[in-house]
């Protein structure tokens, strides 16, 4: 079967547009000039900390609240974030910012505390909750406080996409877009990672993986995103083991900084696919960490996405696969496979699944929210494919 994605020379001509990225600032220790930062988005002084409820018992968000009130800044904490993000989440930042009348957002953490702070910065100067937003039912309000990200993972690059996914109060994932959620600036420090455990390294390292591949070989793919999505891919090929293996390497630890911030840029851009529409549909059913239900999704899938670029038809999975330094795409299933075996990934979904049967998976991946990443697939996804990519997952239960 031939792909649909441009060949080299369709794509040198092919009209595309790239959406607007926010100022960048990387380094190690970066974050201790958080006051600086504050005062170059916003002119006043009071400052929602947004940040998840483990990073609070580590300790890293008091000397970060600590000196933004030492510069003169009112601050209030929001942290009652754990697991996925969810409307209510949404909803409880919304109205903290509301009731400190703040003047800006600081988002600190994992995806999910970027994604609340982000669309409650966007949504605190209406009253309506986040559901009366999602889906695209109602355009987000004109004004939105002005916010800045700081990424303490290395997975979602949520600090740099228009994409946010949360979860309904049904636990259904649905997704609030809009250029106005992104941040005014986004902060990325290595030695904020340095305490992210080795499953958790593994699990959203491979997330930012999928990321890039996915945006840079599905039907949205173009030449303006391509070259960061291989960057992206390049960066994390490179730099994963090392960073599950040696925690506490600054080094690889920025290059996954930086490679899930860059894949975060791709798939703003250009969206996911397959991996995606089934690490969603398994949420729906019962919890399971976004970066795990990715990975588990990719490496059964991938096989099939480049069957039909294997051999002498270079195309964009050939130039993902050389971007990790392998010769061609045929060799990215089993490469792929290698380095999740390498981190010490475990094929099992969570017990929470057990219950479930092959059918209720493919449902979930009919569902018309997750039909974007199944039409975007560079394949077309057929009937049977979701019978069978169903059948597989679910036989890891």
């Amino acid at each position: 079967m031939t792909l649909l994605a441009p060949t080299a020379d369709q794509a040198k001509t092919t009209p595309f547009a790239l959406n607007a990225v926010p100022a960048i600032h990387f380094g190690p220790g970066r974050s201790e000039s958080l006051a600086e930062d504050v005062k170059a988005v916003s002119k006043g002084r009071r400052v929602l900390l947004v940040a998840d409820a483990a990073l609070v018992e580590l300790g890293m968000v008091a000397p970060l609240s600590g000196s933004l009130e030492t510069a003169g800044a009112v601050t209030e904490l929001f942290a009652d974030i754990a697991g996925e993000p969810k409307a209510a989440q949404i909803d409880g930042a919304a109205e903290a910012a509301r009731r400190l009348r703040a003047d800006a957002v600081i988002c600190l953490g994992g995806g999910s505390a970027l994604d609340i702070g982000k669309l409650a910065g966007c949504i605190a100067a209406d009253k309506p909750d986040a559901m009366t937003y999602a889906l695209g039912a109602r355009p987000l309000p004109a004004t939105s406080l002005p916010k800045i990200c700081i990424p303490t993972t290395a997975g979602t690059g949520s600090e740099l996409s228009a994409t946010n996914i949360f979860s309904n109060p049904e636990g259904k994932k649905v997704w609030i877009w809009g250029q106005e959620t992104k941040p005014a600036r986004v902060i990325l420090d290595p030695l904020l990672t340095l305490s992210l455990p080795p499953h958790l390294t593994a699990w959203t390292g491979l997330d930012a993986f999928v990321h890039a591949l996915e945006a840079c070989t599905n039907r949205h793919s173009h030449a303006g995103a391509a070259p960061v999505c291989h960057q992206a891919l390049g960066l994390i090929a490179g730099a994963l083991a090392t960073a599950v293996e040696q925690p506490g390497d600054v080094e690889a630890r920025g290059a996954m900084l930086l490679g899930s911030a860059y894949a975060g840029i791709g798939i703003d851009n250009c969206g996911t696919a397959i991996a995606h529409n089934i690490s969603h549909a398994l949420a729906a059913l019962a919890p399971i960490h976004h970066g795990l239900a990715t990975a588990l999704a990719l490496e059964l899938t991938l096989g099939w996405s480049v069957e039909g670029e294997a051999g002498p038809e270079q195309g964009a999975f050939t130039a993902a696969a050389k971007a990790c330094g392998l010769a061609g795409a045929d060799e990215l299933p089993g490469w792929f496979s290698a380095l999740m075996t390498r981190c010490g990934l475990e094929r099992r979904l969570p017990d929470a699944f057990a219950g479930f049967t092959a059918e209720d998976l493919a449902r979930e991946m009919r569902r018309e929210e997750n039909q974007p990443m199944r039409a975007a697939t560079v394949r077309t996804v057929g009937e049977d494919d979701i019978d069978r990519f169903a059948a597989a997952t679910l036989a890891l239960a």
